[in-house]
């Protein structure tokens, strides 16, 4: 029952509360006797006299109007401590559920690039919302309503042997028979819930891959076949919780029809008992009146057993989620930044493995605080692996990268990220205003700030917009052009003023002329920054201090423009391919 112990501690604050629910709940389970008691004595003092008699006395009267005042102040009572018990549990319910999915959001976002890879979003959303909920309802119903069902069970066991045990037993040898079917049921319905919750998360990721990738589809007029493909996912999911249901409905005409047996035991046993005399009109009445107290716990049993599987399948997804922890965190001991950092950029004997597969094998390149190195190779040869290991979006497997020389390792996360400012091909847009875009990384920063640093990146188109820099743009950015998009990313990584700027493909969506302006922008920045540059336009390259060529995960060249324009390799072979030039016409420019 780990579920449960770990539901238990993140109660933690809400506890004494939920103790108290957790003993209304057994209070009034117990008060349930009270009613059929006070009319059981009822009975026995006031109408069986006036039918042995058939007159009615000042007592009887009197004690008539007791008894019923009391059963309406009895009946108040519990009514007015199961209101108070249900609000508890609710209370107790939300806020474990808001803590939670705090602590679920919060341990997200310090996961690393690879637990993002490995699950999907469409899953991931699942436990924040339907598997969230599943533990709510376990915490606010299910617990409270098993806790019902087995005091109920026992006390009125416990009435019935001490008011008749002959009576009472000829009710309760059929209990046996519930509980094994209810115990077979709950072994088969476990696995099927957990194949149910699997194919839930499978449709919700269909859902949000086809809402994500809109435009993609139709570009393609796949419309048909997305379709399809959901209504396969919906298909299973149908199928799985119809299998699950039956399963229940196979189960419960026996579990039903053995605990309505009772009800003709009562009639029938009862019956003859109160001829033989052995039993009173009272005892009869507390016997039919409680009768169902010990049918419906019974009955209900193996639907609670149902909804308890579901809460242990979508619990163990959430726990999976609420331990996993991130590779790359920050140390211990690690050095916090003091002031900026300068910018400089080593990497040492650097090799990374990424899935099985070697990616950059026996990396070595320095860049001096201020200086622009551009990288550039053929698609695959590692590039971005390369520049992802300054932020530490990935660890190196060998050697060391180190910033103004200490290992990234060396620095608290938070720190060594906010002194890098990054922009890639593949932008990412918030559906925020295109100020708010801008400022993501600093809040703080005034509209003419912004307006400055959306002036390096050309961001002129913001102004021709319906509001402006106050105009809300789509999720992801929709409705802007890819050159567009990838200028509000290099506005918002310049608006951190970072001292080191990586810049992966950024402006290959840009044409030429706005590229040239951009180019001279970042030349002239009003803050020092060492500029990191993943390109495969020579127009960007031959700006750079220095250029690195990547091959295989190997530096293959190294040098300036015009060293390596005309040295033969990669480079060479790029430079001329994109100024219409022969090999024998090579020569720099």
């Amino acid at each position: 029952m780990f579920q449960l112990k770990w539901v238990w501690k993140n109660l933690e604050g809400c506890r004494k509360r939920y103790i108290a629910a957790l003993c209304s709940t057994v209070v009034l389970a117990v008060m349930v006797l009270g009613t059929s008691l006070i009319t059981a004595n009822i009975m026995d003092t006031v109408f069986k006299p006036l039918m042995e008699t058939g007159q009615v006395t000042e007592e009887a009267r009197q004690r008539l109007i007791v008894l019923v005042a009391v059963l309406i102040g009895y009946t108040l009572l519990r009514t007015t401590m199961a209101y108070f018990s249900v609000i508890t549990y609710e209370t107790c319910s939300q806020k474990l559920v808001y803590k939670l999915r705090k602590d679920l959001y919060r341990n997200m976002q310090e996961q690393d690039q690879d637990f993002y890879s490995r699950n999907r979003t469409g899953d991931l959303m699942t436990r924040l919302t339907g598997d969230m909920d599943m533990v709510r309802f376990m915490v606010a119903w299910i617990i409270r309503q098993l806790i019902d069902c087995t005091v109920l069970f026992l006390t009125t066991s416990i009435c019935f042997l001490v008011t008749d045990w002959l009576f009472a037993l000829s009710l309760l040898v059929v209990t046996p028979v519930i509980f094994l079917l209810t115990k077979r049921f709950a072994k088969q319905v476990q696995p099927l819930y957990v194949d149910l919750r699997e194919r839930l998360s499978q449709l919700n990721t269909s859902a949000q891959e086809n809402i994500s990738g809109n435009r993609v589809v139709k570009a393609f007029a796949r419309e048909n076949y997305e379709i399809a493909k959901f209504d396969e996912k919906n298909e299973a999911y149908k199928t799985a919780n119809t299998k699950a249901s039956l399963l229940w409905l196979k189960f419960s005409p026996y579990i039903d029809g053995v605990s309505q047996s009772l009800a003709i035991a009562v009639l029938l046993v009862g019956g003859i008992f109160l001829i033989w005399g052995r039993i009173s009109i009272g005892t009869f009445t507390l016997f039919n009146s409680l009768c169902w107290t010990l049918t419906n716990p019974m009955r209900m049993l193996g639907m609670h057993i149902n909804d308890l599987q579901r809460f242990f399948a979508s619990a163990n997804k959430i726990i999976e989620l609420y331990y996993s922890k991130s590779t790359i965190t920050s140390r211990a001991d690690a050095k916090k930044v003091e002031g900026r950092l300068r910018g400089e950029v080593e990497f040492r004997n650097v090799d990374l493995t990424l899935h099985g597969a070697k990616v950059l094998k026996d990396i070595s390149l320095h860049v001096a605080p201020g200086e622009t190195l551009a990288i550039m190779g053929p698609t695959g040869s590692g590039k971005s692996s390369l520049v992802s290991l300054i932020p530490r979006f990935s660890d190196v497997t060998k050697g060391e990268v180190c910033v103004d020389g200490v290992p990234v390792g060396m620095y608290p996360l938070h720190d060594l990220r906010a002194s890098v400012g990054l922009a890639t091909q593949e932008v990412f847009l918030f559906s925020d205003t295109v100020d708010g875009n801008i400022a993501y990384g600093d809040t703080s920063l005034s509209e003419e700030e912004v307006k400055r640093f959306a002036k390096m990146a050309d961001v002129d188109f913001a102004e021709k917009l319906p509001d402006g820099f106050d105009t809300v743009i789509g999720e992801r950015g929709t409705g802007l052009s890819g050159g567009q998009k990838q200028r509000i990313a290099l506005a918002r990584a310049l608006a951190v003023r970072p001292s080191i700027l990586i810049l992966d493909d950024t402006t290959s969506a840009v044409d030429l002329e706005t590229e040239k302006y951009i180019q001279e922008q970042l030349s002239s920045l009003d803050f020092p920054c060492t500029k990191i540059i993943v390109a495969q336009r020579i127009s960007t390259t031959k700006r750079a201090d220095k250029i690195a060529v990547l091959e295989h995960g190997e530096i293959t060249q190294y040098g300036t423009h015009e060293e390596l324009s005309k040295k033969p390799g990669y480079y060479r072979e790029v430079f001329l391919l994109q100024n219409g030039m022969e090999e024998t016409e090579g020569e720099a420019i």
